[in-house]
């Protein structure tokens, strides 16, 4: 048995990132939202594409006005108006100033821009009633980025602020990693889906349903496999097939010691090699993670059949993994907070333990609230609405309210 940051550092050096020159197609950029980029981005704009204002106002010469005050003000002849999205016609001589638009070209001769509550206008002139700072108000061409300089790096997730650069920059195109498939099944004679009647003994398969859902929050494309039932030809058949297709495979149930539990013993007839075969953490203390001797083959994730259990491993596991293989180049890791708790949470102190609840934010401070009813790795229930896990080490078993907790944030982005 493995501790739980041993575990998380075995799997993710087991984890090879996508490769560049197989795994990328090229999208739309209107497709690309939350996928990750590929290829470094240059572009041949500047930013700012010229010189423009910052303000509205007046596009002076300083040193027309770098002694103006409201006792005596610099008087300017406005020779132009000037709003954004047109070209300046006049050059700015001495004595001359052109009303001026936020984001609008500054006009030549100009080098400063006197914000309009600083000024008096009275029909074709303008009041300088204060002095401005030189180049004030005026945001140079490339001062925000060079043209053919790297504008984002490879490897970066595209969420809506990338997006507004690339669409700035003229990128309609992009080239980004595929999504990662990961193959889900279920293994178990007592399930049935959720269309079939219950019989008695019988358990609805929700992890299958639970992990999809986990997947394709990651990002990553869910394969789905079924149901397979307590037979070794039938798993060793799904096993082999879920290798050959995805980059990771999750499968739900059969790690544990009981007499049908084959899981283990086809992984080794397939040649593979268990990395994992337990965890020092409740719940998810049967985990099985394994790899394949054939290049390129799926990372094997054998997970415990009760459903709690299920989503405390995906997210403290899985999720780091699906994140690295995606071609996120850092922060694959999981999110743990520092925060306050709001009740007593017990462990008995001989496995890292993990207690699920709701953050929330009290006075500026975030409390961990713990959920109500058992937090057993069967009792799915209270799992609903919950946004973190409390993580209890080896050796604590108790936190009083109000103590310090960390706690792990369950979030896929």
């Amino acid at each position: 048995m493995v501790s739980v940051s041993d575990a998380q550092a075995i799997i993710l050096n087991l984890v090879q990132p996508l490769d560049l020159q197989q795994d990328t197609e090229v999208v739309d950029i209107l497709a690309a939202d939350s996928r990750i980029l590929a290829t470094p981005v240059t572009s041949p704009l500047d930013f700012p594409h010229w010189d423009n204002s910052a303000m509205d106002g007046y596009a002076v010469r300083y040193e027309d006005v770098q002694h103006s005050s409201a006792e005596q003000p610099a008087v300017l002849e406005i020779v132009e108006d000037i709003p954004a999205g047109y070209q300046p016609k006049s050059t700015i001589q001495p004595g001359e100033a052109a009303r001026i638009f936020t984001g609008a070209v500054i006009p030549a001769g100009a080098d400063t821009v006197v914000m309009q509550e600083k000024t008096r206008r009275d029909e074709n002139r303008v009041y300088i009633l204060a002095a401005p700072k030189l180049k004030e108000f005026v945001r140079h061409k490339a001062s925000f980025y060079q043209a053919g300089t790297q504008l984002l790096p490879a490897g970066i997730k595209l969420n809506a602020s990338e997006i507004a650069v690339l669409a700035a920059a003229q990128c309609p195109k992009l080239s980004v990693y595929r999504r990662p498939r990961v193959a889900i099944f279920s293994t178990g004679d007592e399930l049935v889906s959720i269309e079939q009647p219950l019989q008695p003994g019988q358990i609805v398969d929700s992890n299958q349903y639970a992990l999809a859902a986990l997947v394709k929050e990651s990002g990553a494309e869910p394969l789905l496999l079924g149901i397979v039932k307590d037979d070794p030809v039938s798993l060793e058949k799904v096993i082999a097939h879920a290798v050959a297709i995805a980059d990771i495979v999750l499968s739900s149930g059969g790690v544990s010691v009981g007499d049908y539990d084959y899981v283990e013993k086809i992984l080794q007839s397939l040649s593979a090699k268990i990395h994992i075969r337990s965890v020092e953490m409740r719940p998810g203390k049967p985990l099985t993670v394994a790899t394949f001797p054939t290049q390129n083959s799926a990372l094997y994730f054998g997970l415990p059949g009760n459903p709690a259990a299920v989503l405390v491993t995906f997210w403290r596991f899985v999720l780091p993994a699906i994140k690295k293989i995606s071609g996120i180049t850092e922060g694959w890791e999981p999110i743990f907070l520092k925060v306050r708790s709001h009740d007593e949470l017990r462990s008995d102190g001989k496995r890292e333990t993990y207690l699920w609840g709701k953050l929330h934010l009290i006075d500026g401070v975030y409390e961990f609230y713990k959920a109500g009813g058992s937090n057993s790795s069967g009792n799915l229930i209270n799992l609903a609405q919950t946004d973190a896990l409390a993580v209890l080490p080896v050796g604590k078993t108790l936190i009083s309210p109000q103590e310090e907790v960390q706690v792990l944030q369950l979030s896929n982005g």
